[in-house]
């Protein structure tokens, strides 16, 4: 399996600067933190989120090819499961349904990484102090952060984890990272 150091040379030169690698770095965050909480392999969930869009900067205007492009490329640097889960990260283009713990993961673990920036973004005190409730309160604002999933989120209860165990994961781990990410 890819090393980190080797999957930040990746990131690094498939042109994943600024908002993207925060992006992915606040994701290996979350992975990490709910492959903790769920006895899975920590080291292997934050390579699968620090590498799941590696793929964005060429395919971002095809978004049919997002997720496969990538785990093709990381063939024999990550095993099956985690190729498998970055094509399911995209299901609704690629065609590959979340199965596994790993898959729904994935999914809700990248996709509430934009609803904690943007919460972090606009309060003063940015990521110190955010609690659960606040993320809560956010999910129900359609306008706040209006391009991130609510029921790509709400995926977190099919590994078992209710929302506010799901945000309260989330928060620390991202929190415990923010002054690499500019929150």
């Amino acid at each position: 399996m890819i090393t980190r150091n080797e999957a930040l040379a990746l990131l690094d030169a498939f042109q994943h600067h600024g908002s993207q690698l925060h992006h992915a770095l606040e994701t290996e965050a979350v992975m990490q933190g709910l492959a903790q909480k769920m006895d899975h392999d920590p080291e292997l969930w934050g390579l699968t989120g620090l590498l799941h869009d590696l793929d964005f900067p060429q395919t971002k205007d095809n978004p049919d090819a997002h997720g496969s492009v990538g785990a093709k490329e990381l063939e024999g640097k990550l095993p099956a499961e985690a190729l498998r889960a970055i094509q399911a990260h995209n299901s609704e283009y690629t065609g590959v349904m979340p199965e596994s713990d790993l898959d729904f993961a994935l999914r809700c673990g990248e996709t509430v990484t934009g609803l904690v920036s943007a919460n972090a973004l606009v309060r003063p005190e940015g990521m110190e102090g955010m609690k659960p409730k606040s993320l809560k309160k956010k999910m129900k604002d359609k306008h706040f952060a209006a391009n991130v999933s609510r029921d790509r989120i709400m995926e977190c209860e099919k590994i078992g984890l209710e929302p506010g165990e799901f945000f309260q994961i989330s928060i620390e781990r991202i929190a415990a990272i923010a002054d690499q990410v500019g929150l």
